[in-house]
């Protein structure tokens, strides 16, 4: 019988996404992400950098908080890389299929949907406008370097991969890198991408655009995929012993008050 660890992935074999739905070069190269960026010229067209626009519906997130939220998967997701890298270090046990969910987490909603996003929209009109167009090359290799370091994750992380000390090296180098990328990228994306993305869209298209990011979610994942990303996550926390918030808060401080 085989274990969950090896029905995950056969070794040296990468799974498809999710079957049946579109990868992240479908979602960039096909007719919505298109259709949205045909519509956004127009409204931009029509409307001008400084023309006032009507706030978004309370019940659509504009898109830089959409991306943002996003971003909170996957900063727990490099937790759990984090972890396991810590315990792969210290000797301790790490299942195969904690290594591959969390990377299957990263392969279909990060690299396969947030990124199409920002590839598909963020980017092209930063550059458009002439705004941080080296830091955009810069983070569209960083996606690139990150897609392969998920491959060889997806591909490596069974039963025998973390059974073999080279392989099991290798894995946690992988994931230590992928931390050592992602925390600084995703930080100047929250801080200084994102918010120079609003200020060069116009507010009416930057309000389509929330709707348009909402709808592009349902098209691809068929509902909401955003809490089930985030209930999957604390499943593998639940796993690595790290679901506890309050297990971080440190029980006294080095220092007295005031000094």
């Amino acid at each position: 019988m085989t274990s969950r660890d090896d029905q995950v992935t056969r070794a040296g074999a990468v799974p498809p996404a999710r079957p049946g739905r579109p990868g992240r070069r479908a979602v960039l190269l096909g007719g919505g992400l298109a259709a949205g960026a045909a519509g956004a010229s127009a409204v931009w067209a029509l409307a001008g950098p400084s023309s006032p626009a009507p706030a978004p519906a309370p019940s659509v997130i504009p898109p830089d908080d959409d991306l943002m939220r996003e971003h909170g998967v996957l900063k727990r997701v490099l937790l759990c890389y984090r972890a396991m890298t810590t315990r792969i270090q210290d000797g301790h046990p790490v299942t195969s299929a904690d290594v591959h969910d969390s990377a299957l987490i990263i392969h279909d909603y990060i690299e396969g949907f947030h990124e199409g996003l920002e590839e598909g929209f963020v980017f092209p009109r930063l550059r458009q406008a002439g705004v941080l167009t080296s830091t955009v090359t810069t983070l569209l290799v960083q996606h690139a370097r990150g897609r392969v370091l998920t491959q060889f994750l997806l591909a490596h992380a069974t039963t025998a991969g973390l059974n073999s000390a080279a392989t099991r090296a290798q894995l946690t180098a992988a994931m230590q890198a992928f931390v050592t990328m992602y925390e600084p990228h995703e930080a100047r994306e929250d801080t200084v991408v994102f918010p120079a993305f609003r200020q060069v869209v116009p507010a009416q298209e930057f309000a389509d655009l929330g709707r348009h990011f909402a709808d592009l979610e349902r098209q691809q994942f068929g509902g909401n995929e955003f809490t089930a990303m985030v209930s999957q996550v604390a499943g593998i926390e639940q796993n690595l012993g790290i679901h506890d918030l309050d297990q971080f808060t440190p029980q006294v401080v080095p220092f007295e008050p005031g000094t």
